[in-house]
């Protein structure tokens, strides 16, 4: 066996140890959002498909595997952003992100106890995760402006907390679809002024 081919059969255990660590980071986010935090590690084990062992060499706790489903919802919706910048115009990029913060609050409700509970605290966890989606959305906002689609001077730190205002009510059935209309009303309020798109204007 040549070298390229030992090298191919070395990566093949990580590939597939990756792709196992995807299946059961997707299953455990689709059974908490369906059963709730609590569901039991062999049942997220049974929808991803593998074995309870391989779980647990994956994530050795619930903790674990909850930080987990968390921690990619962040690193999804951060690094959405520079995505949705390179396909579509920067205000429509701002606003489908905006869309998108709403499905990550709703997985966030559902995991929010079991975050809450974990061992060490979810502090640290939190403020990380803010720092990313702020960050994300400075970029936005800044690029929106530039580009004139939006009005020059929006705080990117208002519009995080007005999303974060639209997601209040989750318990009611139809908070999203209502967040989802808020959204769109405040793209609206958002549009550069006459003034905004002539400066020379009196």
């Amino acid at each position: 066996m040549n070298v390229e081919a030992k090298a191919a059969v070395a990566r093949k255990p990580r590939a597939d140890g990756q792709r196992n660590r995807e299946r059961l980071i997707e299953a455990a986010k689709a059974a908490f959002a369906e059963v709730g935090a609590d569901i039991s590690l062999e049942e997220i084990a049974r929808r991803a498909g593998v074995g309870i062992g391989t779980l647990y060499r994956h994530f050795p706790t619930r903790d674990a595997i909850v930080e987990a489903v968390y921690r990619r919802e962040v690193d999804q919706l951060a690094g959405s952003a520079t995505r949705l910048l390179a396909a579509l115009q920067p205000g429509e990029a701002l606003r489908q992100w905006m869309r998108l913060f709403v499905d990550y609050i709703a997985t966030k409700k559902v995991l929010g106890s079991a975050l809450s509970a974990m061992v060490g605290g979810s502090t640290d966890l939190y403020a990380t995760s803010w720092a990313r989606i702020s960050g994300a959305m400075s970029l936005l906002v800044g690029q929106a402006a530039a580009a004139g689609d939006i009005r020059v001077g929006a705080d990117p730190a208002d519009l995080l907390r007005a999303l974060a205002g639209f997601t209040y009510g989750a318990a009611s059935p139809d908070w999203q679809a209502s967040a989802l209309r808020l959204i769109d009303i405040l793209m609206d309020g958002l549009r550069p002024s006459r003034e905004d798109r002539d400066p020379l204007r009196g």
